[in-house]
């Protein structure tokens, strides 16, 4: 049997001319990219594409509308699976025509992706061989590049690091540190947590960068990790930039969770800041969102954002303003001592009831109660503690009573 002669056997310096040469090779438009969907390199002399490619080129990165096409019909999970060329048919939803791509490996590790335009006809097994021939011969490329990319990441790290834990936070440092690292310093910006329930694993960190690398709902600056924390920076795109980084926290949940079964991961947003020197104040403030969800999970189940935590950002200074004080408080001291003697839950439903903004119909259904059994409660509840729960001023001092009792002091 003959063996097939390599085209592809002697090295070419840059990877531009490598993706011309695959081109030439195979007759069709090719791309190469990076494992987050980046463009590497494309061949330039075929008329041939589509809109997929041509936006790909445009902005140097894969839409990540076809990106999540692509997950959702399940190319990129078999990609990262097998080395062995795969048939994408059309997608005209997203711009794509039928391709043929591969991935590029090193050892049991995917480097990146070849992405072929089948622009005549179907490739023959024999145009499949040869596409296999590529990915080895663009191999060591793209890991000279990983290898760079590495040591960059680990430097800018470093420095993020500084940053958040204050040891850099001059108006100077920080713009001069911002030129050091090729970037231009953010006009808006929040820092985002995301937490795990474990340590994060070298598989778990590279997930998560694969997703912050594929976003293009904000611009992702700088990343850290801290044991189980996934730590970024992150600037908006629009003059909404709590919409924007709201709905980017909620997608990175969702995505976390469908792609990678990661189901217990909590995220939280820093204040959203426009002068550079706030960076670890932001973090802190990620950080109190974090201590706040575990202490009132019910309540903020819904809230990842240090703004909207309203007397949650609070609880934390009056417990400390309580702690050697003797003051008790007179209306929850008297409810807790009827619960206790009679076994009932009128602290519980109180505090339900205010969490509910006082709409009755949306209390009692998490109550699981009749409305008129929660409107008898709310009566015995005024006359036991002694309150009127139209009144503003005393409603909110008994719903702090109770949320304090949460804190310790």
């Amino acid at each position: 049997m003959t063996k097939k002669t390599d085209p592809f056997k002697y090295s070419l310096d840059r990877l531009e001319d490598v993706a011309d040469q695959i081109s030439d090779v195979l007759n069709c438009p090719i791309t190469i990219e990076d494992t987050h969907h980046r463009l590497l390199a494309y061949s330039t002399h075929n008329d041939f594409t589509d809109p997929a490619r041509t936006s790909t080129i445009i902005s140097r990165r894969v839409p990540e509308k076809v990106i999540n096409r692509l997950w959702k019909d399940g190319i990129i999970p078999t990609l990262l699976k097998t080395d062995e060329p795969l048939r994408v048919p059309q997608i005209a939803e997203v711009g794509l025509s039928s391709r043929v791509a591969i991935s590029i490996w090193k050892d049991k590790e995917v480097l990146g992706f070849i992405w072929a335009i089948e622009s005549t006809q179907p490739f023959s097994d024999e145009e499949m061989d040869l596409l296999k021939m590529a990915a080895h011969a663009v191999k060591n490329k793209l890991l000279n590049l990983q290898i760079r990319k590495t040591k960059t990441e680990e430097r800018n790290q470093e420095l993020f690091w500084k940053m958040l834990t204050g040891h850099i936070h001059e108006k100077d440092e920080m713009l001069d540190l911002f030129l050091r690292l090729g970037m231009r310093c953010p006009d808006t910006y929040a820092i985002i947590i995301f937490r795990l329930r474990d340590e994060l694993t070298e598989d778990t960190e590279k997930k998560l960068s694969y997703l912050l690398e594929t976003t293009q709902q904000v611009q992702v600056l700088l990343t850290t990790v801290d044991f189980n924390e996934f730590i970024i920076l992150v600037s908006p795109k629009t003059e909404h930039p709590l919409q924007d980084i709201k709905q980017f926290t909620s997608g990175m949940l969702k995505q976390l969770s469908d792609r990678y079964q990661l189901h217990d991961v909590q995220a939280a947003i820093g204040g959203i800041y426009d002068h550079i020197t706030h960076i670890q104040p932001s973090y802190k403030e990620a950080l109190a969102v974090l201590k706040t969800k575990e202490r009132f999970p019910v309540e903020t189940e819904q809230l990842n954002s240090f703004s909207e935590l309203g007397i949650y950002q609070y609880l934390d200074v009056l417990a400390e303003k309580r702690k050697g004080s003797s003051y008790s408080s007179y209306s929850l001291s008297k409810l807790e001592d009827y619960d206790l003697r009679h076994h009932s839950n009128l602290v519980e439903t109180l505090e339900r009831f205010i969490d509910c903004d006082s709409n009755a119909n949306i209390a009692a259904k998490q109550l699981n109660i009749h409305i008129n059994t929660l409107n008898y409660r709310l009566k015995r509840i005024t006359d036991i503690a002694e309150i009127d729960l139209k009144n503003m001023n005393e409603k909110m001092t008994i719903y702090l009573d109770m949320k304090l009792k949460n804190v310790p002091l």
